[in-house]
């Protein structure tokens, strides 16, 4: 027991680690995508090949003036990036980072929680994120932060409705809503050649929850929360210092957690054909199996911003439109047929 709550706070510290890691070098990664996009250098000066711009932007946030406005709800002012950091934190703890380990003779998940309700727990803390904006653009009394916390808000709630539609439809195909459940229900083969995936399977509801997910991290072209040849700088405007930057740290753990869930969810997770019948010591296979997870996840970090610097954002109308005209029905259709087929099986 003791050997296995060490474990467990161990992997809390390494995670958080890794997540605040990956959202600084996020930054530095997607400076240097889009200037490659662009014909440009991007970073170059600070250390090698720019490699130290996070630490002097991270420094520069630490030392720039904490101005709080003085019309503004002062304590929840100071709560919202509080609400925005610490939801996309938490919903790292149910996601499946590779197989178990042996550690003194006990197998340990590396898992900080194995709840039976892994998705309804991403959807819950996904959720709440939304509350950390609208307070954060509300408590500034500042008309282009309300502005944009309106749009998050409404954005962020018609989008999820399509990307729970889709999860519903691996749901009902996996029989469990347990993460680890999902993805250990990927592994072999699907029509003799390809990997067991679910993106294989469910290829309509792979590409709704995609498009949902840029909406919820208000990624471009779905950032018009933050549209600054509109509204300034959107729902943050008023922010400075570490609280504007809590929120532009909380948009790059979303970007991060999202990219694995989808790797989870769609891609097999930890999961590659023949990697365990490759490597037979269980800690190497774990080994193996968190470096393809993480390879999954920097694939669709790097979606993310090839996506940013490529397409145009949308008037926000199209943004709506789109969220309940188009992608609801079909997420909704995407269900039923997924339904028709599971008791089709049943009878053949």
């Amino acid at each position: 027991m003791e050997v296995e709550l060490i474990f467990k706070i161990s992997l809390v510290i390494v995670m958080f680690a890794i997540s605040l890691g990956i959202a600084a070098y996020a930054t530095y990664g997607e400076r240097k995508f889009a200037a490659w996009f662009q014909d440009r250098m991007g970073p170059s000066n600070a250390g090698p090949w720019g490699l130290l711009q996070p630490l002097a932007d991270g420094g520069k946030m630490f030392f720039k003036e904490d101005f709080i406005p003085a019309a503004s709800e002062k304590f929840l002012f100071i709560l919202a990036p509080c609400i925005a950091m610490l939801t996309a934190l938490m919903t790292s703890a149910v996601i499946p980072w590779t197989t178990d380990v042996v550690v003194m003779g006990q197998i340990l998940s590396v898992q900080v929680a194995d709840l039976d309700i892994g998705i309804l727990y991403v959807l819950g803390f996904v959720s709440i994120g939304v509350y950390g904006i609208m307070i954060g653009g509300w408590s500034s009394n500042n008309k282009y932060s309300l502005m944009g916390a309106v749009r998050a808000s409404s954005q962020m709630i018609s989008y999820e409705l399509a990307m729970g539609l889709s999860l519903l439809a691996i749901i009902i195909m996996t029989g469990s809503l347990g993460l680890r459940e999902i993805v250990d229900g990927q592994t072999g083969s699907f029509l003799g050649f390809l990997p067991n995936w679910n993106v294989f399977k469910q290829p309509l509801g792979f590409l709704l929850f995609l498009i949902c997910a840029f909406a919820e991290t208000n990624r471009a072209p779905f950032d018009l929360p933050e549209c600054e040849t509109e509204l300034v700088g959107g729902y943050h405007t008023e922010y400075s210092s570490m609280k504007l930057g809590f929120f532009l740290f909380a948009e790059y753990i979303n970007m991060f957690i999202s990219s694995a869930v989808i790797a989870t969810v769609y891609f097999g997770g930890y999961h590659f054909p023949y990697l365990n019948r490759m490597i037979s010591d269980p800690n190497m296979l774990a080994a193996a199996g968190f470096a393809v997870f993480f390879a999954k996840i920097f694939f669709f970090i790097f979606l993310y911003m090839w996506v940013r610097w490529t397409l145009p954002r949308f008037r926000y109308d199209q943004l709506m439109h789109l969220g309940w005209k188009t992608l609801i029905p079909i997420a909704v259709l995407n269900l039923l047929l997924t339904g028709a087929v599971m008791i089709l099986k049943d009878y053949i």
